[in-house]
């Protein structure tokens, strides 16, 4: 699963909210001959095992009461493991009209322990019929079996009169039903309208990570994997489409139609997904004969044909890569109009938020261009990581998403070379460490029992820590080691589960005779020691190294100090907002340790040369005096370096505590620099700056910022041409430069989006604007009431999601707060607004500064509704509170923040959100105390 998280919004927008404090504490070298590493080095600086038993796992089961008053007779979050779902024969009839469903599911079970009991989930399901039979489906009980539900657990029981005996083959049949889901989860209604104004349904599926048990009984855990057999009813003027191929349809009498589809391969739970719709389609064959078809909204039909190239392109990639053959005869991407997230996994049938997929070239961007790419490239990469091998618990999640979130770059790196992905990876690295270096983040590994703790996995640390770990275990291995090494874990749990250390065995693992013939996923029956590689000469534990990053929270600061030939390094984990002098420091830096695989060159090396530092401190030898010596040479380390203070040896290490005015002085080499990562880093980080003094109304060091800002990088600006010409980094350069300029109303942008807008509302929007500058002209016309009134009438007629997207948020960028209310009212109602908008539209108008205050008290006044559509520990309701709180800077709006938790406590107890956005408020306050006077003082004398 993908989260349209910060990836799309800060991608677009370089403004993060973990921009800063790194600069207190960090001192850099400067060899002329790495500037564009320097530079980088720069920016980055600026911006700052499983588990069985739940809770009341040991409690009674007595103290467990049935919804009936009955005591239920399991007492665990999680299901017993002694009966496994083999086979579901799954019937499904969802009514468009009266928009209810109702069906049946006979599932054949495995018993591994005599008893009387089945055990599996239901939410929000009504149970009409349950009852066990035999293998020859005879009826085990002539009574009527009572169900016994456990809503605090989404649980059901059954009780057999009979004893089911081990080693004996059962089927559990049950009939059901439920209205459709009005949220993201579950068996859901969608909408859309067509040109004439006409409202559609449709019907589909969102189960990961714990609602397929909201569509069907099932036992609804990862580990338990089973053959899914799927029959769908329909209308005449509807389609079904399932994880596998249509097998036949059977007309059924009453107008109604069943499709069958073929029995899908052995897989878990939150991967089966159902749909009926009247889509179109646009489909290819792969070059294996794999069927890839693109469906979206009969008018959106135009804008499937870039992500078919992509799907196709991308797929054979995989197939390639992974040495293993995408193991369905078709792929089905789908475009749903109300869906949470950014896209889904499921198997042969992936889901996408409609701008996550859909590319218009007359309307989107380079950067949607690159957004749809990426996100394809992650769902596809899923086929492999997640479906064919699947986590065994939720703890693990990175395991799918860490890997489906860096295959995103190496698949793209390889088919895509002009959309220079490697630069956005930058971006991607920079977010997790500003996640990492809070005290609030987490391990990679960590425990998830319940469905919101479950839901709180899918976050920065599982995707974006997970891909940058990944990344630096790659080029530590060596890409031929990784690639062979990651085929080896997909072969050997294949249709199966792994967990953490079963990667770390897969990749370095010593394989007998035996299990090269009969597992057929080891190359060699000759390997080094088990769990042993060679890195740097050295022979390396991966197993114990690997878990020094995915088992403890952070990131390590490595520290650098040379005298003469000799390199003092050390590490120590980097804290954010709490420094050495800092009473807790020491308490926050016990038991931290790294196996960090270091890189370094120096004035006289040609070649990276390499270390694994394992210790608190080390003493490494230089084979020759030299000028200047630079660590994580091509920033492939989760690391950060600090130079410390030299010695009396020489020049060649700038070496001094980086404070604010100096690291601004750094800044500098941005005015020539010719590399676009760099430039649009340190842009984005001055904007930061600027962003969060405005909203305190800091009146002086606002205006002589942006004067600076515009001042200093004014040929940047008048540069750029207002069209769509150049690379994909020169689109995204002019996009965000000419944005920030007209948002700091420089009179030239000013002047040439406004004739752009006059000229487009003209024409009644029929004149194409180019489309990396189509954002920047919408927020300049929507300044101006018929401007903006304008907007939000295209906004309700437009069929194309990513240029609502755009008018959507120049309409938040309005600076009058009648406007944002009325906003937030139509994002409530979600009908004009669709409620899949909402948290980001909540995020837009909280970081105009005119809508901050306005977004937290529209939170704080609709919490239990914004609940009710966003789950707790979901994407929109973590989105909403991050959003929202982390736009503050004071103590008083501390003090706010925290008195709201609090009255909501017992709702919100369990939510690790609130403590990050919390500690991103708290590290606003500090860099205003430690850095606002530097500031001030800098600016003066710059400006003077």
């Amino acid at each position: 699963m993908l989260h349209i998280k910060s990836l799309k919004l800060s991608y677009k927008k370089t403004v993060i909210v973990h921009k800063f404090f790194l600069l207190d504490r960090i001192q850099i070298s400067i060899p002329k001959t790495f500037i564009m590493h320097l530079l980088l080095v720069i920016l980055l600086f600026l911006e700052s095992q499983f588990c069985v038993q739940s809770s009341d796992s040991n409690s009674p089961a007595g103290d467990n009461l049935a919804t009936n008053g009955l005591p239920f007779p399991w007492s665990k979050v999680r299901l017993p493991n002694y009966i496994v779902p083999v086979h579901y024969h799954l019937l499904i009839h969802p009514n468009l009209t009266t928009l209810k469903f109702s069906g049946s599911v006979k599932i054949e079970i495995d018993v591994k322990n005599n008893t009387n009991w089945v055990v599996l989930h239901s939410k929000n399901l009504k149970i009409f019929t349950a009852t066990v039979l035999d293998e020859n489906e005879a009826h085990l009980s002539d009574k009527v079996l009572s169900v016994l539900e456990y809503p605090a657990h989404e649980q059901i029981a059954i009780f057999s009169p009979k004893i089911l005996t081990s080693g004996e083959k059962y089927f559990l049949y049950l009939e059901f039903g439920a209205p459709l889901s009005d949220g993201f989860y579950g068996f859901y209604k969608s909408t859309y309208k067509t040109k004439a104004g006409e409202t559609r349904v449709l019907a589909s599926t969102h189960f990961e990570p714990t609602s397929a048990r909201m569509a069907l009984p099932c036992f609804d855990e990862p580990i338990f994997k089973a053959n899914y057999t799927v029959r769908i009813r329909r209308g005449p003027s509807h389609i079904a489409l399932s994880n596998m191929p249509l097998e036949q349809t059977v007309e059924i009498g009453n107008g109604l139609f069943e499709d069958h589809f073929e029995v899908s391969v052995k897989m878990s739970s939150y991967l089966l997904a159902f749909i009926v719709c009247d889509f179109r389609s646009v489909s290819g064959m792969t070059a294996t004969g794999i069927n890839i078809s693109i469906y979206a909204v009969p008018e959106k039909w135009h804008q499937t044909h870039y992500a078919l190239e992509a799907a196709l392109r991308l797929l054979e990639f995989y197939e390639q890569y992974f040495n293993i053959l995408y193991p369905l005869p078709k792929m089905d991407l789908i475009a749903i109009p109300d869906f949470q997230s950014g896209a889904m996994e499921n198997w042969g049938l992936t889901t996408y938020r409609e701008t996550s997929l859909l590319y218009d070239p007359d309307i989107s961007s380079a950067s949607d261009k690159l957004w749809v790419t990426l996100v394809i490239g992650h769902e596809l990469a899923h086929q492999w990581f997640g479906n064919l091998v699947t986590m065994e618990w939720w703890n693990d999640i990175w395991l799918n998403e860490g890997f489906a979130r860096y295959m995103e770059f190496v698949s793209l790196e390889a088919v895509y070379p002009e959309l220079k992905v490697e630069d956005h990876f930058l971006d991607t690295c920079f977010g997790a460490i500003g996640r990492d270096s809070l005290n609030s983040s987490r391990p990679i590994s960590s425990l998830a029992e319940n469905p919101t703790q479950i839901k709180e996995m899918f976050d920065t640390v599982s995707y974006d820590k997970g891909a940058c770990i990944l990344h630096m275990l790659r080029n530590f291995l060596t890409n031929e080691g990784f690639q062979s090494g990651i085929i080896r874990y997909l072969r050997r749990f294949r249709y199966s589960n792994a967990r953490n250390e079963d990667l770390w065995d897969s990749l370095i693992k010593t394989c007998s005779e035996e299990d090269f013939t009969a597992g057929e996923y080891c190359y060699s029956s000759t390997q080094a020691t088990k769990n042993a590689y060679r890195f740097a000469g050295e022979h390396i534990d991966l197993k114990k190294m690997m878990s020094t990053w995915t088992l403890q929270k952070g990131i390590p600061l490595v520290t650098v100090r040379r005298q003469g030939r000799r390199l003092y390094v050390g590490q120590e984990r980097f804290l954010k907002i709490v420094l050495p002098n800092d009473p807790s420091w020491n308490s926050l830096q016990e038991g931290y340790l790294w196996h960090i695989p270091l890189t370094y060159k120096t004035s006289h090396s040609e070649h990276e040369v390499k270390h694994l530092l394992t210790t608190k401190s080390d003493v490494l030898t230089l084979d020759e005096e030299v000028d200047w010596v630079k660590l994580n040479t091509d920033m492939n380390g989760y690391y950060i370096v600090h130079y410390d203070e030299e010695g009396k040896t020489g020049n060649s290490i700038l070496a001094r505590r980086l404070s604010l005015d100096r690291a601004l002085d750094l800044i500098g080499y941005l005015k020539s620099e010719t590399h676009n990562v760099p430039l649009l880093q340190g842009l984005g980080y001055l904007q930061s700056f600027y962003k969060l003094i405005e909203k305190r109304h800091i009146a002086d060091v606002t205006h002589n910022l942006k004067t600076y800002i515009l001042q200093y990088f004014r040929d940047v600006i008048d540069k750029q041409t207002w069209s769509d010409d150049g690379t994909v980094s020169d689109r995204r350069l002019r996009e965000e430069v000419l944005s920030l300029a007209c948002d700091f109303n420089y009179p030239p942008c000013l002047e040439k989006a406004k004739q752009l807008f006059n000229s487009w509302v003209d024409s009644n929007g029929t004149v194409s604007l180019p489309t990396d500058v189509s954002e920047t002209v919408y927020m300049v016309g929507a300044q101006d009431d018929s401007g903006w009134a304008y907007l939000l009438e295209k906004y309700g007629v437009s069929m194309c999601e990513t240029e609502k997207s755009k008018f959507l948020s120049a309409l938040a960028s309005s600076k009058d707060s009648k406007k944002l209310s009325r906003l937030l009212q139509l994002g409530m109602g979600g009908t004009v607004i669709k409620t899949q908008n909402l948290p980001s539209l909540i995020y837009m108008v909280a970081r105009n500064p005119v809508g901050h205050f306005l977004a937290w008290d529209f939170v704080k006044k609709h919490w239990n509704e914004l609940v009710e559509k966003f789950p707790l520990g979901s994407f929109g309701i973590r989105s909403i509170i991050v959003g929202t709180v982390t736009q503050f800077s004071s103590t008083e709006e501390l003090r706010e923040v925290e008195v709201f938790f609090k009255s909501i406590t017992e709702q919100v107890s369990q939510l690790r959100v609130i403590q990050v956005a919390t500690e991103n408020l708290e590290k606003n306050i500090m860099w205003l105390k430690r850095n606002l006077e530097t500031m001030r003082t800098w600016l003066q004398q710059r400006l003077n």
